[in-house]
């Protein structure tokens, strides 16, 4: 499992402006099954996505199709964990 971590690098008028093609972005590899969770950092200084894959390059090749890596409006840091525990009820702890 990874954790992804994406950094602004410019002002979030710019961020918001690519927003809608981001979320295109995390929409296919939702579907594709490798985006488990995502969503904004608290203070909005970038966000963060919780992943699988099978390698860490494999979710950096992913990660520089991103348009917020693409226009250089951020940068990302892909963390490799092995997940030895869980919670039974995920669905039930993670809400909006």
């Amino acid at each position: 499992m990874f954790v992804i971590e994406l950094v602004y690098k410019v002002d979030l008028a710019q961020i918001d402006a690519h927003m809608k093609a981001h979320v295109v972005f995390l929409t296919k590899h939702y579907k594709a099954g490798t985006f488990l969770i995502s969503g904004r950092k608290i203070p909005r200084d970038g966000g963060i996505i919780l992943a699988v894959g099978k390698t860490r390059a494999q979710l950096s090749r992913i990660m520089e199709q991103d348009p917020f890596h693409r226009h250089g409006l951020a940068e990302f840091r892909i963390i490799e964990f092995r997940a030895s525990q869980r919670a039974e009820d995920i669905p039930k702890r993670v809400e909006d």
